[in-house]
């Protein structure tokens, strides 16, 4: 049981000092790797967890020849307990877990309904460019971009652009919504929505739909001033309006546009090398550190409660 109940403690301590040092990391694309990386940690060692509660012998059966010590680690409570831990830990997870799909489908099919709607009325009304990510061009004087994800994902845009944008301009802008459908980021905004309206008991959980939404629009930001360069991007950032887009889109003019044009300004665009080796490392960092601290929390526990003979 104690194994059990050290993995729980390190998804909980994780869950808690996470967001304090995940808000530190500076590149939006490695950052966005430890965020998801996290939750996904959490998420499987508390699974685990209540998974080996269940298990008979709590999935101990095979550490049975090795160092008395595990015995009593594994065995520190009496059989009721442990029954009645099982079955309770086992019935949360089972309604926490049906909670999660439960409104993780319910967002699918809202989002997949307004794509629908919104792309039979855009087809009726724009001129459509095809490509990997085809265009509709809408005659609009307002400057507005925004994505819509499918199969395939498509990309709405007003000659509002060409009006009010330079080419390099308009370019950075499409490049923009393109990251947006190339990275899946409407399918991690909409998972990390999901994780937080299904299970807001940790701050991870909590502070990931926001926090996520910001960093893949900076991540999309940094896509495009690889292309066309800061100032560019910074320029048009400026110029867009996000009225007008669709609460199932992702628009390039709408989420936390100061924070996004300070870091436009000090014209830093991370090497790509550079950061899939930090990605890299981040994510195994995370999905390892639940587990490293349930050892380091098992071993101390073993040396408090074992005699040294």
């Amino acid at each position: 049981m104690t194994v059990a109940l050290a993995l729980l403690l390190g998804s909980a301590a994780m869950g808690w000092l996470a967001p304090r040092v995940l808000r530190r990391i500076g590149d939006p694309v490695v950052a966005l790797v430890a965020w998801t990386s996290s939750v996904v940690a959490v998420m499987t060692t508390s699974t685990t967890a209540v998974v080996l509660l269940v298990l008979p012998e709590h999935g101990l059966g095979v550490l049975e020849s090795l160092h008395h010590c595990w015995d009593s680690v594994g065995h520190g409570t009496t059989p009721e307990i442990e029954v009645v831990s099982g079955l309770t830990g086992g019935a949360l997870l089972a309604a926490l877990l049906v909670r999660l799909a439960f409104v993780g489908a319910r967002g699918a099919r809202r989002r997949a309904r307004a794509r629908a709607e919104h792309l039979s009325v855009l087809r009726l009304a724009g001129r459509r460019e095809p490509g990997p990510h085809p265009t509709v061009w809408l005659d609009h004087d307002r400057p507005l971009a925004f994505s819509l994800a499918g199969r395939p994902g498509v990309v709405v845009a007003t000659e509002g652009l060409h009006r009010h944008l330079t080419p390099d301009e308009v370019g950075a802008v499409l490049a923009h919504e393109r990251a947006h459908l190339d990275g899946r980021h409407h399918l991690l905004v909409a998972a990390a929505d999901a994780v937080a309206t299904a299970l807001p008991v940790l701050p991870l959980f909590t502070r990931a739909a926001s926090t996520i939404r910001e960093l893949v629009e900076m991540s999309a930001d940094l896509t495009a001033a690889r292309a066309h360069g800061c100032d560019t991007v910074r320029t048009a950032l400026m110029r867009v309006s996000s009225h007008g887009a669709p609460d199932s889109a992702l628009a390039m003019g709408r989420d936390v546009l100061d924070a996004r044009l300070d870091r436009l300004r000090r014209r830093r665009v991370p090497n790509r090398t550079h950061r899939v080796v930090s990605g890299g490392i981040a994510g195994v960092t995370a999905i390892a550190l639940p587990v490293v601290t349930a050892a380091v929390t098992v071993v101390a526990v073993m040396l408090l409660t074992c005699s040294p003979g």
